[in-house]
């Protein structure tokens, strides 16, 4: 499952399975927090990150703005996928701290160890901050609610879940070889899962873009580009890929997606490029052709009218971060 997504995946996984096949995650922080009554955290706004809860062990609340708060108790996993700023609080008006203001056991660079709290009831939280690696996985979030949430696993799921957490436990305290990757990977296995869940019953998550990946003409269009973003798609030839006319599946497209499909293909297009040049040292001619361009200077025109810097600008802010 973890391949890259250029590589042939079955036909029966469906656009929506091959969307979940690229959703990536970069780890940047995984905490083991033990937290006794009461206590309450702030955890201000993450950009571009999403954070997941597992609470092993009690119970806490959890609050974030514009949604109710919830009572989360042991086995619930809860996403929020957004980086939106949200409180946890052993009940409901205990007094919160801000979440970098609060003392740390830093285990490595990317795990730590937080307790927390003034000596009463315990509530054990597994939390990790990730941020999604792959322009269909922030397609994806883009769509999600503020809020997720998996009450519990039955009991074999939660057998699999504490398996699961206890690799990342161990895996973050140690940080062998191959570590890092380990940890993000289980951390894709745990948000994914809650996404499932969340895309079999939500009526939310039949609207939009993932309408169209449902869709079953207009999914296997998406599927095509998706896999060729380099080659020279028409609306003719998608439109014959999704077996319709052509004017059928354009408007068909725009009423699902929200844009027409050239529009689509030319900004998945520069996305998967950005992406690709904060990471590659590759020509930019190079890069051009791999995503669809003719020559260099048109990829360059159309990048900077859809970023405002130039293609060159991107991979040095992108090994200064590095």
């Amino acid at each position: 499952m973890w391949t890259t997504p250029t590589c042939a995946i079955p036909a029966v996984a469906g656009p929506l399975g091959e969307t979940l096949h690229m959703f990536r995650l970069t780890g940047t922080l995984y905490c083991r927090a033990e937290l006794s009554a009461p206590w309450g955290i702030d955890v201000p706004t993450l950009p571009g990150c999403m954070t997941l809860q597992v609470v092993t062990a009690g119970r806490c609340w959890l609050e974030v703005d514009g949604t109710e708060p919830q009572l989360i108790g042991p086995g619930s996993l809860t996403l929020i996928p957004d980086g939106v700023p949200h409180r946890f609080r052993s009940a409901p008006g205990a007094p919160t701290e801000p979440l970098f203001d609060i003392p740390v056991q830093r285990l490595s660079d990317r795990y730590e160890i937080m307790r927390h709290g003034g000596g009463g009831e315990l509530t054990q939280i597994t939390y990790a901050v990730l941020r999604p690696d792959h322009i269909a996985a922030r397609r994806l979030v883009a769509q999600l609610p503020p809020v997720l949430h998996l009450d519990r696993f039955d009991d074999d799921e939660a057998g699999w879940l504490h398996s699961t957490l206890r690799l990342i436990t161990r895996e973050a305290q140690t940080l062998q070889p191959g570590g890092e990757t380990m940890l993000t990977r289980l951390a894709d296995v745990l948000v994914i899962q809650v996404i499932r869940a969340w895309l079999e019953t939500a009526p939310e998550a039949r609207q939009g873009w993932l309408a169209a990946l449902r869709d079953e003409q207009i999914g296997r269009a998406l599927t095509a580009l998706h896999r060729a973003p380099e080659h020279d798609w028409s609306v003719a030839e998608l439109a014959r890929q999704a077996g319709m006319s052509r004017s059928a599946f354009a408007a068909r497209f725009t009423e699902l997606v929200g844009e027409p499909v050239i529009r689509y293909l030319a900004t998945w297009r520069l996305q998967l490029a950005h992406d690709h040049l904060r990471r590659s040292a590759e020509p930019l001619p190079v890069v051009a052709r791999r995503f669809g361009y003719q020559s260099e200077a048109a990829f360059c025109r159309a990048f900077k009218r859809a970023y405002g810097v130039p293609p060159g600008q991107v991979r040095r802010d992108g090994a200064e971060a590095g």
